[in-house]
């Protein structure tokens, strides 16, 4: 069993900074708060061979972990169709407290954007759900998402990456959409991964990264791949967004797909990050000024590792964080997993309280770039793809979780 080991965080007046950084941060600060942030990337032992990468985390963990993948009166299938790749869903809560709004691409990320709506909180789902003709063409993962001006006129808006990344508007509950236009002169990968509310009414930050293929119009690859987080900004209830600014930049990690969620107390923002080079865990930066500069990238424990973290609040104030399981050792490689914690245990490099293996997935790791909402009742619903049945195209399946039901299996553990 590999024992967890907490953080070394030495004095920065100690560390012997590096010629050249592999990190980079940005956002709106001073030049001394710029030379705080370089210092906060070094400020843990260097490894040998002078290499400026901190000291990796352990890449195992130890809390346990509860099986519910043979649990079959948990699973709604939202969709399947035989031969045809069905994956990468999202999903919308409206404030019904029942209606769930779904959509996912026929292909793997490429591909027709399916829309799909339950009216009783994910127990059963409609057939496919007419939408406009610029859908078809969608070329990346379609991201949902309910947003609000300062009216307090609500929207749900509709995004679909690589270039140009293009928004489409439903101002009736989904009831009737716009086309996909371009937001803009620039595109990304997973547009928009996360799109958060911010304190001021009407205004939003959402994140996406690129590894240069997709920002531009023309691919801007470097040598080595240089992966980017970038934020941007809207101030009408996500109908217009800012120019994308980077936030940090890395070749020795890929850090992409940012997860937000809000701390507690709501003064602090955290981006839950995965490791697309799989050389170290998945990582966090965080946020004291809604979203206008953040930290340095630091190291999950091994239990948090994974793609696609989307977090959601119980009524208890624990988090639950559905992703695709990537932690080196572990026996659910490759699944769609949660985990079970608080948002102190992320801001203090802690384990949590135990991880879930939702359902087991036949094929690598292909699945579960994961959907969550919580009803009012405490029921936790959460949808993603995976290869659910062993030789057959992957597809669309929806769970509901009680924290309760948990507690008392990781009780027997």
């Amino acid at each position: 069993m590999i024992l967890p080991i907490r953080n070394r965080f030495p004095s920065a007046s100690a560390i012997p900074l590096p010629s050249s950084a592999t990190v980079r941060c940005r956002g709106e600060s001073t030049h001394a708060a710029a030379v705080l942030c370089l210092l906060a990337v070094f400020a843990t032992p260097l490894t040998a061979g002078g290499d400026s990468s901190p000291v990796p985390q352990p890449r195992a963990y130890t809390i346990p972990t509860l099986d519910l993948s043979g649990d079959t009166h948990r699973q709604v299938i939202v969709d399947r169709e035989p031969g045809q790749y069905l994956g990468h869903p999202t999903t919308v809560l409206l404030e019904d407290g029942r209606t769930l709004l779904c959509v996912y691409p026929k292909g793997h990320g490429r591909g027709a954007i399916v829309y799909k709506r339950s009216p009783d909180g994910g127990r059963t789902w409609s057939e496919r759900l007419p939408t406009p003709a610029s859908w078809a063409t969608s070329l990346e993962v379609p991201t949902l998402h309910r947003v609000a001006d300062a009216a307090g006129t609500k929207r749900l808006i509709l995004w679909s990456g690589l270039y140009p990344a293009r928004l489409a508007v439903s101002e009736n509950d989904g009831q009737t959409w716009s086309e996909l236009e371009p937001a803009g002169d620039w595109g990304g990968i997973v547009v928009m991964g996360s799109v958060e509310a911010l304190k001021t009414p009407g205004r939003y930050l959402a994140m996406f990264h690129d590894d240069g293929r997709f920002f531009t119009a023309s691919d801007q690859r470097k040598k080595p791949v240089e992966f980017t987080l970038y934020k941007t900004f809207s101030n009408d209830g996500g109908l217009t967004w800012s120019f994308p600014e980077a936030i940090c930049s890395t070749t020795d990690v890929h850090l992409c797909e940012p997860g937000a969620v809000r701390s507690p107390d709501g003064t602090q923002l955290a981006a839950l990050l995965r490791e697309n080079s799989r050389r170290r865990n998945s990582h966090v930066i965080f946020s004291d000024d809604e979203g206008r500069t953040w930290t340095a990238p630091r190291e999950l424990p091994a239990a948090l590792t994974g793609d696609r973290h989307t977090a959601k609040y119980a009524p208890d104030g624990r988090l639950f964080v559905s992703f695709r399981d990537t932690t080196l050792d572990s026996p659910t490689k490759g699944d769609w997993v949660a985990w079970v914690g608080r948002y102190e245990d992320i801001a203090a490099g802690r384990e949590g309280q135990y991880r879930i293996r939702l359902m087991d997935n036949h094929r690598g790791a292909d699945c579960a770039y994961p959907a969550v909402e919580l009803l009012p009742d405490g029921t936790i619903v959460t949808t993603t793809y995976g290869h659910w049945t062993p030789g057959e195209a992957p597809y669309i399946v929806s769970l509901r979780i009680r924290l309760a039901e948990l507690d008392e299996l990781a009780a027997q553990e």
